[in-house]
């Protein structure tokens, strides 16, 4: 067979069901050796899209996204995706094509050292040199983006590779690694540490809602009574509808959740990326006692410093815990932090508001079940997502925070809908939006149905209101906008722009359940 016939066997083995990708010249071997296999090729409208595809996939699955390039620009294209994947702990191989490899030694066309370039934002990368190692390299780029903390992979794949001959077979798949359960030791001097506190609390991070941990972490608070405040892409590791939920760390009206995380004399921080949310906002002090529990050790940082880290199976370490505390060892201890956060997140604006992210957001809710998924794009509407959307299961709300790339929303509402049976809803800001718009073209091209919410305010706001904050004044973060109903429109979608509370209700009740494509215009006062 030819190699290029190998590496699909190889993807098929892995489970690979879509590759997201642009074709080119250098993949033309590769290319149709998918035609012939079960793997459904996704051509997109940009390598962007098609890397964020891949990363959104991972994240609701825990299976590996694959999304392809070509070499030069394709790659250099795909490579924001990648690191965004990176840093969102989200698993992803990516795979890029090269010129022959008779030509890689001289100045070339297209050609750059890809995988030097891809280095610094993927776990491990190589070059499929000779075709025997074929099988080697896609097993290892599999169990590596997959395995705790997962991540991006890379392959890069020399055309003149492709088109050689081979016999070899893929290798057999196995059952991902899991860390060990913990040691008793650290089990047992974290249950101190956290039944001596006077005003403990969880704070859960990627890791909660990445792995079988939300469970685990459920019964722990709920059995001890401690609070729990949540990273952005923490929201989900306990529903919002528990009492002990104090949504995320900047949540509330007045900053109750960030109140709280400072009176508390013990953090047990479960599945925490400090790459998220510094943690000198928190304990700027050094003073705060810490438990790390993770599948890795912790960052050296002197504000994040554990006295106690667990490093093992998450899920394993929280079961541990609960078993070594006592019922209501930590009351509830700010329930009136909590009582102002929910008043906060489920006030209903007045007729006569002005359309702001924050309050049209208990609508948006309203029109979700509690599965259905939200893909928040980044800039100040995320902000918004990320304090006061409540959430209740996890991986409903997808929020990149780690390289926090505009330009998600889109592409990944397309990973969405092809990964989950829930629906879909897709929320973005007009700068992020119009980045790669183009995917809503591959998105009716595959049928899919999900419904676009756009929060125009002309401008890119976060940058403006930090800017304002900083020096009284804003520059160069002003736009101009299509209309977005008719852009809508032609790519043959629906397009709406309600005027009115009242008609933001409607509209988003009307279209969210629908399995259809829509957007949804929502001009910021």
């Amino acid at each position: 067979m030819k190699a290029s016939d190998l590496l699909v066997q190889c993807l098929e083995a892995e489970g690979v069901e879509h590759v997201f990708g642009l074709p080119g010249e250098e993949l033309e071997d590769l290319l149709f050796s998918l035609r012939e296999s079960d793997i459904e090729f996704i051509p997109v409208r940009h390598e962007q899209g098609a890397a964020f595809m891949a990363d959104v996939h991972g994240r609701l699955t825990g299976e590996a996204g694959l999304c392809l390039s070509t070499l030069g620009p394709g790659a250099t294209n795909l490579i924001t995706g990648v690191a965004d994947a990176h840093l969102d702990k989200s698993p992803l191989v990516a795979i890029t094509g090269q010129g022959g490899r008779e030509r890689l030694h001289k100045e070339s066309h297209q050609a750059l050292d890809i995988v030097h370039m891809f280095e610094p934002v993927v776990k491990w990368n190589t070059q499929v040199a000779e075709a025997e190692t074929i099988p080697e390299s896609v097993r290892k780029a599999f169990k590596l983006a997959e395995y705790e903390k997962p991540g991006a992979t890379h392959l890069e794949f020399p055309e003149d590779v492709a088109a050689e001959s081979i016999e070899a077979a893929p290798l057999p798949t196995r059952p991902r690694v899991r860390r060990p359960d913990p040691d008793r030791t650290s089990l047992d001097r974290a249950a101190d540490l956290i039944a001596n506190a006077e005003t403990p609390l969880v704070l859960a991070g990627n890791g909660a809602v990445r792995t079988p941990a939300a469970r685990r972490l459920r019964e722990l608070v709920e059995h001890v009574g401690m609070p729990v405040v949540a990273t952005y892409m923490g929201k989900g590791a306990i529903s919002d509808r528990l009492n002990a939920s104090l949504m995320t760390l900047d949540s509330g009206p007045d900053g109750e959740a960030a109140a709280a995380i400072s009176r508390a004399d013990c953090v047990v921080a479960v599945g925490y990326d400090i790459a998220e949310h510094d943690p000198k906002s928190w304990n700027p002090d050094r003073e705060t006692t810490v438990v790390h529990v993770d599948h890795e050790p912790a960052e050296v940082y002197e504000h994040y410093n554990p006295d106690v880290e667990i490093v093992a199976d998450i899920s394993a370490t929280l079961r541990g815990l609960r078993e070594r505390l006592d019922v209501e060892t930590a009351s509830a201890w700010c329930r009136d932090l909590r009582d102002r956060i929910v008043a906060d997140v489920s006030r209903e604006p007045a007729p006569d508001d002005p359309f702001t992210v924050k309050r049209a957001l208990p609508y948006l809710r309203a029109a979700m079940a509690d599965e259905d998924v939200l893909i928040s794009d980044v800039g100040s509407h995320k902000m918004a997502i990320a304090r006061h959307f409540p959430t209740y299961e996890p991986n409903t709300c997808i929020v990149s925070n780690g390289l926090a790339s505009m330009g998600i929303a889109v592409p990944g509402g397309v990973a969405a809908d092809l990964a989950v049976d829930a629906n879909v809803v897709v929320a973005t800001g007009d700068g992020g939006f119009l980045m790669n718009a183009d995917e809503i073209e591959t998105a009716t091209r595959l049928g899919l149905g999900f419904t676009i919410v756009v929060f125009n305010d002309d401008d890119y706001g976060l940058i403006s209101k930090k800017q304002v904050s900083h020096t009284g004044e804003q520059f160069g973060t002003g736009l101009t906008n299509p209309n977005f109903q008719q852009f809508a429109e032609s790519f043959g979608i629906e397009g709406y722009c309600p005027d009115t509370w009242a008609e933001v209700e409607a509209t988003l009740q009307s279209v969210v359940a629908t399995d259809e494509m829509s957007l949804v215009e929502m001009k910021l006062g």
